[in-house]
């Protein structure tokens, strides 16, 4: 039996690049349903046209998302220039341009926000809210803070952001808010609840974690005749409920996941207590490795100490 051997050309390197043209036509789309381009051209008159460089950062970061510098870099290939009917230019000019954005954040927000509900007509405007930390590794911003930090940094310069978002099934986020770094969620909610509120019909349900859960929260809800959803921060008598909290007496919920819940009705809210046992057992586990974690970081404190040496930088806050 003959038998016959095939070998793979060999690849011959040349000049040509593949450009992906779907997310540039994607946000060209929306950009124009959008009308972004009335939004944005009034707030650049001069040099090179500020839609296309948008459009252009908006391309990349769905393609490859990396540094502003090498987004530059990828925006000055000459195909990419064609296409966005632009001329070779300075990486600078990205930074300016976000410059530029930033400082009228508020009325590019507010006038994106009209237009997304002007073109859209949501049939539910029930929204989900939540704020996180970002670190910063530089020192000259005026909002960077120490804080506390959701990335473990506490040794590092950070702001804090909240979302807001369209609850499910829509999920689409519809506003965004930056602070200082140390500036809490209970703080932080007026500011990304009110920068939506004017586009929530009444009755809609605001979803929030219980960071933000302040009775002048939840009175600003009410007022604006809406609901809540969100965690409890317990007290006394929510660990008498706790303590007396008996399987055999909650309603099972779930019984694959093992979830158990009783509800108790107020005059002015509805509490909803739940013991779940897939998730006692992933918080014993988590519990675990923060005790080991702790450890460590107490051992090298201790080194310090014994060493009488500074301690290490990450245990370090100075504010």
């Amino acid at each position: 039996m003959n038998i016959t051997k095939h070998r793979a050309f060999p690849t011959i390197p040349n000049k040509n690049i593949c450009v992906p043209i779907g997310p540039i036509l994607a946000v060209q789309l929306f950009y124009e349903k959008l009308n972004f381009c009335d939004i944005f051209s009034k707030h650049k008159s001069k040099g090179l046209d500020l839609n296309s460089l948008i459009i252009g950062l908006l391309s990349y970061k769905l393609t490859e998302n990396f540094s502003i510098k090498e987004a530059g870099k990828w925006l000055n290939q000459k195909e990419i220039l064609d296409i966005l009917n632009l001329e070779q230019f300075h990486e600078r000019v990205l930074y300016r341009t976000l410059e530029l954005l930033g400082r009228n954040r508020e009325e590019i927000l507010s006038d994106i926000l009209d237009s997304l509900f002007s073109v859209y007509d949501f049939e539910e405007t029930d929204i989900n809210l939540d704020w996180t930390s970002i670190v910063l590794f530089g020192t000259k911003s005026k909002l960077g803070k120490y804080g506390y930090s959701r990335d473990y940094r506490p040794d590092k310069l950070q702001i804090t952001v909240g979302i807001s978002e369209l609850a499910n099934p829509i999920n689409i986020p519809i506003g965004v808010t930056v602070n200082r770094g140390n500036v809490l969620d209970l703080e932080h909610f007026s500011d990304t609840y009110n920068q939506v509120k004017s586009k929530l019909k009444k009755g809609s349900l605001i979803i929030f974690d219980k960071g933000a859960n302040t009775t002048d929260n939840l009175k600003s809800i009410q007022d604006a005749e809406m609901e809540y959803l969100t965690a409890m921060k317990l007290n006394t008598s929510d660990d008498k409920i706790i303590e007396n909290f008996y399987l055999e007496k909650a309603e099972l919920i779930d019984s694959e996941k093992g979830i158990y819940g009783i509800k108790i009705v107020k005059p002015s809210s509805i509490k909803y207590l739940y013991f779940s046992e897939s998730l006692q057992k992933r918080q014993l586990e988590a519990k675990a490795r923060a005790v080991m974690r702790k450890l460590k970081e107490a051992k090298e404190i201790q080194k310090a100490v014994v060493n009488k040496k500074k301690l290490p930088k990450k245990f370090r806050i100075n504010n």
